[in-house]
């Protein structure tokens, strides 16, 4: 039998070492994951690595080295799908990105240990560490930072939501008092608002503009018998 030909406990022993390899490695990225209570904790991580192991490891024996190469590849473009399950977009902001990125991190650590690149694969599990725990407090400290001023365009954008029968009124007002004020919009929009109310959308051509300015605008627009409500917001590009 083919299968009995195909045991060879040299090959065997060589696998066990592989697979313990890609274990353990897989164990410390998936600790600290699962520590930090992330979607894809220990067991998903273990699992990416011990299987990416396998996969190369079966490549190397069958094929030799090159079948390995080929292997590692699909490996490579398979994990994709996996870590693109852990990604979520909540509220408009996406979540999930550097769980999937450890992922794909796990399946090299075993991909390299499958391949009986020991060390290189203890190499590997360091940075993945390394870029989750000790990059993190750089990470805290520049979102902390406020953003400088000749870097960042600020955009300011007047809303104001009035009676749909008086709209008109309305927007001439509020391009009198911006005119008035030497802020002129850029750009003028008008949304529906429910059945009964419309939004105007102003942004400022101006990006220098001081905020407590803005704030006595809204509160005389707000005034009118015919505006429900009135604000401003600001919005930064790089």
């Amino acid at each position: 039998m083919v299968a009995l030909q195909n045991i060879s406990w040299n090959s065997l022993l060589d696998t066990l070492v592989s697979l313990t390899t890609a274990f353990v490695l897989g164990a410390v990225i998936g600790l600290e994951r699962q520590y930090r209570q992330r979607t894809a904790g220990l067991r998903t991580n273990v699992l990416v690595a011990v299987g990416a192991s396998v996969f190369v490891d079966m490549a190397n024996r069958l094929h030799g080295h090159d079948g390995a190469v080929h292997v590692v590849a699909y490996v490579v473009s398979g994990i994709g799908f996996l870590g693109a399950g852990v990604i979520m977009r909540e509220e408009g902001n996406v979540r999930g990105l550097n769980t999937a990125a450890t992922l794909w991190g796990s399946a090299a650590v075993g991909a390299a240990a499958g391949a009986d690149l020991l060390l290189e694969a203890a190499l590997a599990t360091f940075f993945v560490l390394a870029a989750n725990t000790l990059l993190r407090p750089v990470v805290n400290a520049i979102n902390r930072k406020p953003l400088e001023g000749e870097s960042v365009e600020v955009t300011n954008t007047v809303y104001v939501i009035a009676e749909r029968a008086h709209q008109k009124k309305v927007m001439a007002r509020l391009e009198e008092e911006l005119e008035r004020h030497s802020y002129p919009a850029r750009d003028l929009g008008l949304h529906a608002f429910g059945q009964d109310e419309v939004e105007i959308e102003a942004t400022l051509a101006s990006t220098s503009v001081p905020g407590d300015e803005l704030d006595a605008l809204v509160q005389r627009l707000a005034a009118l018998p015919a505006v429900r409500q009135a604000f401003w917001s600001p919005s930064t590009t790089d």
